[in-house]
């Protein structure tokens, strides 16, 4: 499966045919590869074989895959991953280096998450459950418990998404739910009592993380630990990580951006059709299926097999050209999802100008995040870290009314300009359940609790682990500090 730079006016050096060996899949990969240009299509061809194979057979491989010095590594809680060149690391990207390959998540027991709450547990018509999971996404759980006990979707209630590859601990209520446990092979869901209310995002206190990195040298995990309190004083660049972007798929396009521009055709079709590196096999099988038959809906209908997918489909047979009623017969969170993505995305952007404002440039470090390259600080002057710290940056929306003196009119408008638009059509005209969230996010977390420790790797002979323990305010992201832990190598 060769891929190679074929653009005659290239300058970039192309690398000799390399393979990746997978004993668990018995079988090799050949690749050819550009050292710069090819790095993204390499890493995407690469994932894109590997998620044809059962999850047991990429976890088998570590989660590392090494070529001629080079290390790819998982990139997040969906098995996504980058390539990039020797010494790549030197400029700040995280996780590939010739000479250190990080492994996260290699079991889910590495990860572990516990959602902290003062939630009142009185009396009233909500049911509440602690809900312990491992190697499922929220989302599906909450779909296994609406089918079991045969619920409406609106009567599931719950804080935050928790990572797919992890063990995680969370809340979760449903109205007039059932008083008894619920326990399948992936969760377990244990009744705490009733609740007046649902438990919403707004009841989460924070979240505690317990995290293992494997596969260091001793000098490196010394670092880590080092630096760890160091981060709780200086704080983080408070980014929306790469998990918050799973619904962006193959051509990068945010389904929101043609949902704001009222191309409601080209939003279902990013909804229903586009190939995403996340999908399922019976998903595939199904948008293929859509961009096969695509406004031929009788015919995708015969093709289609009973789904949410063909729900809608049924409606456009009846009403083949009305896309906007179509839009609103996707289920309500997923729309909430595609929204939040590029909204996040949007204040990322704001955020990296911030910085870039308060930190010098020789205090900066780049990271590659999956939409964008943004920056960390280190060693800032008091000041900037005392700006930082206070910072509180509203998300981008139509809902936002600044003065026309406002300092940060201009920047919002740049922003939301490169996404061709302007900030007054960052809105969503349909359905009205549907909107960007309101409010503000802190430009820099601070870890709360901090500890690190080490031993010996048990997975990697003559390697260490590295066990963190830190505590992170509701939103914050856990891997975002590891990514800037790892950062310090640079």
């Amino acid at each position: 499966m060769p891929w190679s730079n074929t653009d005659p006016h290239s300058s970039f050096r192309t690398v000799p045919p390399c393979e990746l060996t997978l004993p668990s899949l018995r079988g090799t990969l050949s690749l050819d590869f550009d050292e710069t240009r090819g790095l993204v299509p390499l890493c995407m061809m690469v994932f894109d074989v590997l998620n044809l194979f059962p999850c047991s057979a990429w976890e088998h491989t570590a989660k590392t895959l090494r070529v001629d010095g080079w290390s790819i590594v998982s990139g997040d809680a969906e098995r996504r991953g980058r390539a990039f060149p020797h010494g790549a690391w030197e400029r700040g990207f995280f996780g590939f280096s010739r000479s250190m390959s990080l492994k996260l998540k290699s079991r889910p027991e590495d990860f572990e998450v516990d959602e902290l709450t003062g939630f009142p547990i009185t009396d009233g018509p909500f049911a509440v459950y602690r809900l312990t999971k491992q190697s499922l996404g929220t989302p599906e759980a909450m779909t296994a418990i609406q089918q079991r006990w045969q619920l409406a979707r609106h009567q599931l209630s719950y804080g935050g998404l928790k990572d797919r590859h992890a063990v995680t601990r969370q809340w979760v209520t449903i109205h007039r739910g059932p008083r008894r446990n619920l326990e399948q092979t992936n969760f377990a869901l244990i009744y705490q009592g009733q609740a007046p209310q649902p438990f919403t995002p707004h009841d989460i206190a924070a979240n505690r993380f317990t995290i293992t990195l494997r596969n260091l040298t001793a000098t490196v995990a010394k670092t880590v630990i080092d630096t760890l309190p160091v981060l709780s004083q200086e704080g983080v660049a408070n980014y929306f990580d790469d998990q918050r972007f799973g619904s962006v798929g193959e051509s990068g396009e945010f389904i929101a951006a043609a949902w704001c521009r009222g191309d409601y055709e080209r939003a279902l079709w990013l909804m229903l059709a586009e190939p995403n590196v996340h999908d399922r096999p019976d998903d595939r099988e199904e948008k293929q299926i859509l961009r096969q038959y695509w406004n031929r809906w009788p015919q995708a209908k015969d093709q289609l097999p009973k789904s949410s997918r063909r729900s809608i489909v049924t409606f456009l047979c009846d009403h083949p050209t009305d896309f906007r009623r179509a839009v609103g017969l996707v289920r309500q969170d997923l729309r909430s999802l595609y929204l939040a993505a590029f909204q996040s995305y949007l204040w990322n952007d704001l955020l990296a100008t911030e910085v870039r404002r308060y930190a010098a440039p020789e205090s900066q470090i780049p990271m590659q995040l999956d939409q964008n390259t943004v920056p960390f600080y280190r060693n800032v002057s008091d000041e900037g870290r005392a700006a930082l710290r206070a910072l509180q940056l509203p998300l981008p929306s139509a809902r936002l009314h600044f003065e026309e003196d406002d300092p940060r009119l201009p920047l919002y408008e740049e922003v939301v300009a490169k996404a061709g638009l302007t900030l007054r059509e960052l809105r969503v005209k349909y359905p009205r359940d549907s909107f960007f969230s309101k409010g503000e996010r802190a430009a820099a977390l601070f870890p709360e609790d901090a500890h690190a420790d080490a031993c010996a790797d048990d997975l990697n002979p003559g390697k260490q682990a590295v066990t963190l323990r830190f505590t992170l305010p509701r939103g914050a992201y856990a891997t975002i500090v590891v990514k800037r832990l790892m950062a310090e190598m640079s």
